[in-house]
């Protein structure tokens, strides 16, 4: 908790705070909140903290919607057979269940495909043509997939079935698949004016338009899907996820109060983070170590019955991907301590056989998180090595890959997170290539972690009112971070305490006003807390669970003298 990490302490506009203040009546500290979240004007301010249900954007502003719901009436009208081609991480699944759920009302039989993320990996693939003729669907739909997907979307042209395209991916090429309609927000010449929906948001969109209705109640399964994809919570999303958690709370859903009492959060308040740490994980783990069949049958399920022993057969796999994950690190971390030198190596490319491929990416991500560099691991075989990579603040791993694509046999992603598949034969050069493009790319500044801090605020600042008014910036999430205020100059006030699982608590004063903090795994530095003169914080204030009129610092970063 150191001395080595960037504190950027964004920068104030008291005229524009006292703007925002007077107009949407709101304290100076919020408004340099909504100003860090680049909000401007009174009007934008308004909109954003009421988050309400008609910010939604109409469908029919993405130009292929028409053309797709006026296939899917004449698919109806045949009684022809769809079928829905999904995704195995929790933005696909809830995307299929919704979309499953609106067509079946529309009184379609809906067949669904989901890849097996080892056995297939993600999108279309060639079996997916056989598959369709077998069952003798005449529309294919994607959720969460498809805009990549040429060849086969060619193919499946080719033998007269009609194809769907929703999906939230960047295009990698200037030419679209052949699709009967792409719908897409982050498509060139889409007037859809938001472009971070998530695959969920994109089916929803396309569930609106088929049955004509709002649909507002299955908003617990998009805010599921979006929040567990980590897209920006701003714009629409900011509305999905702050409706749809009002929902997830009380849903009828017998799949999903299964899992939140298996997880032990039945009867909560269910928050942004409780569904990125808590349920997401779960829903994910059955893609991961097995078929996201069982995660999707546990969404989909109507009998108390069968969705607990579903809840419980998905905890499970949970289980099993945290000891799969844990054997991963531990053997990652000495191949990093053998083969990379820091002085050299910018990014980090390691390579072992056997790594189980459904979890590459989380030790990826936290990876990269410890040694502050992009990472990517590669699960070797005889055949074709899959890999995973996540990244930092300032480096685009995506556009990395693309520069790097000659020694790759696939690939696919985001700015801070991707998947590839390479021969053995190539990792080194890939490796050095990779490393090469991290030399321009990247300054010593950039492989140092930093801190956005919303504002430097004395402990009389800060009350039970103000932490009551940050609350209407929930929920929380990427794109709209808790804020982080710092304190100078603070000095301890008697013991400090260790408590359960490495927690440290204590009380602090600047001289005048005295407050209690609390630091969740920061048992370490007790002694540096108790040997310090003064210490400035990093923290974001919380209303104290045990005493709810009293507020507590919960501690993000202790600097000390």
């Amino acid at each position: 908790m150191a001395r080595h990490k960037i504190l950027n302490i964004q920068p104030l506009n008291a005229a524009l705070q006292d703007t925002l203040s007077k107009e949407v009546k709101i304290s100076h500290i919020l408004a340099q909140v909504l100003i860090n979240r680049g909000i401007n004007n009174p009007q934008e301010a308004g909109k954003f903290l009421r988050a309400d249900l008609e910010a939604l954007l109409d469908p029919y502003l993405f130009p292929d919607m028409q053309k797709a719901v006026e296939l899917v009436g004449k698919t109806a009208e045949a009684k022809a057979k769809v079928m829905i081609f999904g995704d195995y991480d929790v933005d696909g699944i809830t995307a299929l269940a919704l979309l499953k759920n609106a067509l079946t009302g529309r009184g379609l039989e809906v067949e669904h495909y989901l890849p097996h993320r080892i056995k297939e990996g993600y999108g279309l693939n060639k079996n997916i043509v056989q598959v369709a003729r077998q069952k003798k669907i005449k529309l294919l739909i994607t959720v969460d997939c498809g805009t990549n997907s040429y060849e086969e979307i060619k193919e499946l042209k080719r033998h007269n079935i009609e194809v769907i395209v929703t999906d939230h991916h960047e295009p990698l090429n200037c030419q679209l698949p052949p699709a009967s309609a792409i719908i897409n927000p982050k498509l060139k010449n889409s007037a859809y004016k938001y472009r971070d929906l998530a695959g969920v948001g994109v089916a929803y969109k396309l569930a609106q338009a088929i049955t004509r209705e709002k649909l507002f109640d299955d908003l617990d399964l998009v805010c599921l899907g979006t929040i567990a994809d980590v897209v920006p919570l701003n714009g629409e999303n900011r509305v999905i996820a702050k409706e749809g958690l009002l929902r997830l709370s009380r849903t009828e859903r017998a799949g999903l109060k299964a899992l939140m009492e298996v997880s032990g959060i039945q009867g909560k308040k269910i928050t942004s983070t409780f569904v990125s740490y808590i349920l997401g994980p779960r829903l994910n783990a059955s893609g991961r170590m097995d078929t996201a069949e069982t995660a999707l049958n546990l969404l989909m399920s109507r009998e108390p019955g069968e969705a607990g022993e579903l809840a419980k057969a998905v905890h499970a796999y949970n289980r099993q991907r945290q000891k799969t994950e844990e054997k991963i690190m531990q053997e990652a971390e000495a191949l990093i301590d053998k083969e990379i030198n820091f002085k050299e190596h910018k990014v980090i490319v390691i390579a072992k056989d056997g790594w189980h491929q459904g979890v590459l990416g989380i030790v990826a991500s936290k990876l990269a998180d410890r040694f502050y560099r992009p990472t990517i691991l590669i699960s070797l075989s005889d055949d074709f090595c899959k890999g995973s990579g996540r990244s930092i603040k300032n480096f685009h791993l995506f556009k990395a890959l693309l520069e790097c694509r000659d020694f790759l046999k696939t690939f696919g992603g985001h700015s801070h997170a991707v998947g590839l598949v390479i021969d053995r034969e190539n990792i080194n050069d890939f490796r050095n290539k990779i490393n090469l493009l991290a030399c321009h790319k990247l300054a010593l500044e950039d492989l140092i972690p930093s801190i956005d801090i919303d504002m430097e605020l004395g402990l009389g600042d800060i009350s039970e009112a103000l932490v009551r008014e940050l609350g209407a910036l929930e929920p929380f999430g990427a794109g709209n971070p808790e804020p982080l205020f710092y304190s100078r100059n603070l000095k301890l006030k008697g013991e400090p305490q260790l408590l359960g699982r490495d927690t440290l608590k204590f009380w602090l004063s600047d001289g005048t006003i005295t407050h209690q903090a609390i630091g969740f795994g920061m048992g370490n530095l007790y002694s540096s807390l108790v040997s310090a003169r003064s210490f400035d914080l990093v923290y974001t204030p919380e209303i104290d669970s045990w005493q709810e009129d009293a507020v507590i610092l919960e501690i993000k970063d202790i600097f000390f003298s």
